[in-house]
C-alpha cells in the first residue's frame, strides 16, 4: 500500500453525533463532562484513545474548539501529528503541537498560513493548491515514515477520507446519549449520495470486535471492506 493503514477513532452519540450540538462553542471533551450518566464512563474512551497509533490525523478547526491557540505549552509525547488546516491555527497554537509532537506535518492550502513564521525543527509542511488527502498520505507514507494513522478529524473532512476510499478500519466508542440536529456533526458528514449510481462511494464494514464498557458504552470496531 503507498499509504498509511488508517483507523477512524471517534467518541459518537447513539445517534451517530461527534458534537452535542451545532455550535463551535459545543463539544464533547467539554460537555460530556458535565453531564450525569456520561461523564462517569467517559474516561474509558480516553483510556482507550492512549492505545491508538503513534500517528494522528486531525484539523485545526477542531483543535481550535479545544483551545490550543491559547492553551499553555505542552511537554513532549511520542506521538507525531499531521493537522489539515487553513486558518484556524494560530502560531501559538502550532508551536503548542511542535512541543507536542515528535514530528508535527501540517496539511494546508494557504500560501501565507502562519506556520511559515514559525521556526520549529519537527515542523513540516505539505502544501497543495487543491486539497487531495490520497496524497498527502502517499506523502505522509514516503517522506515522513507514516505507516498507520489515527483519523479524529470532524464530520465533513471525515465524509472526504469516505468518499475517496481513504478509510481501512473504524474504530468507535459509542455514548449512552441521543443528541440530535441535522445541524450538528456527525461521525461522516459532507455531500450526500443522490443516485444508484453513487452507492459505489460508501464503504461496507466487517465487524471485528464489539465490547460492552462500563456505564452503558460499546466499544465497535470494524475492517472496510474493498
Amino acid at each position: 500500500m503507498d499509504r498509511p493503514i488508517t483507523t477512524l477513532f471517534m467518541l459518537m452519540s447513539l445517534d451517530g453525533k461527534i458534537s452535542p450540538g451545532a455550535s463551535d462553542d459545543l463539544d464533547v471533551d467539554k460537555d460530556f463532562p458535565k453531564i450525569s450518566g456520561l461523564k462517569e464512563g467517559l474516561p474509558q474512551y480516553y483510556e482507550i484513545e492512549q492505545t491508538t497509533d503513534l500517528w494522528s490525523f486531525n484539523t485545526g478547526r477542531v483543535q481550535e474548539k479545544m483551545g490550543v491557540n491559547q492553551k499553555p505549552f505542552p511537554d513532549k509525547t511520542p506521538v507525531s501529528f499531521v493537522l489539515l488546516d487553513n486558518s484556524h491555527l494560530t502560531e501559538h497554537g502550532l508551536t503548542y503541537f511542535c512541543k507536542k509532537s515528535k514530528i508535527f506535518v501540517l496539511i494546508t492550502s494557504n500560501r501565507n498560513h502562519p506556520a511559515y513564521n514559525v521556526k520549529e525543527n519537527n515542523l513540516h509542511i505539505i502544501f497543495q493548491e487543491k486539497l487531495s488527502l490520497k496524497k498527502a498520505l502517499h506523502e505522509l507514507k514516503l517522506s515522513y515514515g507514516c505507516e498507520r494513522l489515527t483519523i479524529q478529524s470532524g464530520g465533513t473532512v471525515n465524509g472526504l477520507f469516505l468518499r475517496e476510499k481513504l478509510f481501512d478500519y473504524v474504530d468507535v466508542v459509542v455514548a449512552p446519549v441521543l443528541i440530535g440536529g441535522k445541524e450538528t456533526a456527525s461521525l461522516i458528514d459532507g455531500s450526500s449520495i443522490l443516485s444508484e449510481n453513487e452507492l459505489s462511494k460508501m464503504d461496507v464494514l466487517k465487524l471485528i470486535e464489539c465490547t460492552v464498557l462500563n456505564d452503558s458504552y460499546i466499544r465497535v470496531r470494524y475492517q472496510v471492506l474493498r
